[in-house]
């Protein structure tokens, strides 16, 4: 098990320090598209990518996760900026926002609220990235055929969507050339089978197509401004940045406090499970300490004037893929970063937005890919109609109607099957032991509102003792529910315990999935009553 702190800094910094300069290399350009599709200047998403790595790893809760701004809260800060006045003074006011959202972010850590990812539905959740994936592309789609920003400018996803064959008719063929090859390259990539290229980030790939060949078709004199990144001087940019005057509009600014500390602390509390799992050491992540980590990096980054961050799952998976053995490896991410915008910053204003786009828009389709749909059809119908609700609603309005409108839709689905209204927040579940034997017995109904009050009878029980988990009384098991007890089936075995679920023979899938919903049939409730 590596060393934390000074010790694993020493017993590891080369394989940390070589995984954080291969992030670093997946970072730089994914940062600049991040901050530049969210109206921010472009180089604040370096800045905030800085501060997660320098500034967060060491109060981290997480061995292997990096921090830095992410694809996921695009939607959010475009949004923030448009409303607060769009420009430079929407840029600033929206940095109140997220201050004010990092300081709940600390106190959700403070009051031990790390399983707050665990009250919402999966179904909601991966519709609500999946109408992010969705925003993406449609927002990255001109930028990739270099129109004039003025032809998208103010338009929502749909608009956008619907213009693309107006997009097309007014592309520019060489900056759109770019766009097509870096996005077939990236889109290809993983499909590589092995040798020297294979260890090459895609996004770096890019770079090393897209720049020579900007420079070769003379970008600077011959293509308008919007086709080239341009970022400034880091030092002459470090300054007070954020501006409290948005609490004017005061709904307006409550409602993206809400939307920065909701999406960005779900997002980055299941990048922390997702991570944990890949994890070779199998070590177990302080989500509340990491949450407080968090927050205090945004509070440093809206004072600067950075992006948001989160814990990023990309570059974490690139992390651990990479060999990183301590959370060194996010510092050394940032320490990278930080060199190459202070020594190397003009090799950045080379880079045609076009290619931005392309990186972009395969982190969108990779949220919104078709199997994401096939899948959760496969896990049962109604998860589909829950999906499909939460993205359509997130797409006509925005991201906090559209979860709401899932979650909304999925209560009302359980109350049809028969779930209690007295069981959806309380699941009455006892615990009894003798000896190392164990017995949770739940009744009622088994669901994600009332999840968290089952995961602390579970999680009082010791570790190393054998688990039964009856759920013969229940009328309903959710798939959410479903997914959890399998995950903490495997954590509690990894302790050295056993897991077994009992009493769901009777019970009937609402798909073949082995985490689809289960529902028992009235007759069987009869007869058990």
């Amino acid at each position: 098990m590596p060393a934390d702190g000074l010790a694993g800094l020493k017993q590891h910094w080369r394989a940390d320090a070589t995984s954080g300069f291969i992030v670093f290399l997946l970072a730089l350009p994914l940062s600049l598209g991040i901050a530049k599709a969210s109206d921010f200047p472009p180089l604040m998403g370096l800045v905030s990518a800085i501060v997660g790595g320098l500034v967060v790893s060491f109060f981290a809760g997480s061995q292997l996760t990096i921090k830095g701004p992410a694809a996921g809260l695009i939607v959010i800060v475009a949004g923030a900026v448009a409303d607060f006045g769009g420009g430079e003074t929407g840029w600033h006011l929206a940095l109140g926002a997220m201050f004010v959202a990092a300081v709940i972010q600390i106190l959700f850590g403070v009051l031990k609220m790390g399983k707050l990812a665990d009250f919402f539905p999966l179904s909601a959740i991966h519709g609500m990235l999946a109408a992010i994936g969705i925003i993406i592309i449609a927002k990255q789609v001109p930028v990739l055929l270099d129109v004039d920003p003025a032809l998208a400018k103010g338009k929502g996803p749909f608009e956008l969507i619907a213009d693309i064959p107006h997009f097309i008719a007014h592309l520019d063929p060489r900056a759109t050339a770019i766009g097509v090859v870096s996005l077939a390259v990236m889109l290809g990539w993983p499909y590589l089978k092995g040798g020297f290229l294979k260890k090459i980030p895609a996004p770096l790939m890019v770079l090393l197509i897209a720049i020579p060949a900007e420079l070769a078709m003379d970008f600077q004199h011959t293509e308008p401004p919007y086709a080239l990144v341009h970022i400034g001087n880091l030092i002459d940019s470090l300054h007070l940045n954020v501006n409290f005057g948005g609490f004017a509009q005061t709904g307006l600014f409550i409602k993206y406090v809400i939307m920065f500390a909701l999406v960005g602390t779900l997002e980055a509390l299941l990048t922390v499970k997702a991570i944990d799992l890949l994890d070779p050491y199998k070590r177990k992540s302080d989500s509340n300490k990491d949450l407080i980590a968090l927050g205090l990096g945004n509070l440093v980054s809206a004072v600067l004037g950075g992006l948001p961050m989160i814990s990023e799952v990309a570059r974490s998976s690139a992390n651990v893929n990479n060999g990183a053995k301590t959370r060194w490896a996010n510092f050394f991410h940032g320490f990278f970063m930080l060199a190459f915008v202070l020594l190397a910053s003009r090799f950045i204003e080379m880079i045609p937005n076009a290619a931005l786009a392309a990186m972009l828009i395969t982190v969108g389709i990779k949220l919104a890919h078709p199997k994401e749909f096939i899948h959760i059809f496969q896990i049962g119908k109604e998860q589909l109609a829950i999906f499909l609700v939460t993205i359509f609603f997130t797409l006509h309005e925005d991201l906090l109607v559209g979860i709401a409108a899932g979650m909304l839709l999925e209560v009302l689905i359980y109350l049809l099957h028969g779930a209690p209204m007295s069981a959806l927040f309380k699941a009455p579940a006892s615990v009894s032991f003798e000896g190392d034997h164990y017995v949770v017995e739940v009744e009622k109904a088994a669901v994600f509102t009332n999840w968290l009050g089952l995961k602390a009878k579970l999680e009082a029980i010791p570790q190393g003792m054998h688990v039964d988990i009856d759920l013969s009384r229940t009328k309903l098991v959710d798939h959410s529910v479903m997914n959890n007890l399998h995950h903490f089936e495997h954590d509690y075995i990894a302790q050295g315990g056993t897991v077994e679920v009992k009493g769901l023979h009777e019970h009937q899938p609402f798909s073949m999935h082995k985490h689809a919903a289960r529902k028992r049939p009235k007759r069987a409730v009869e007869f058990n009553s």
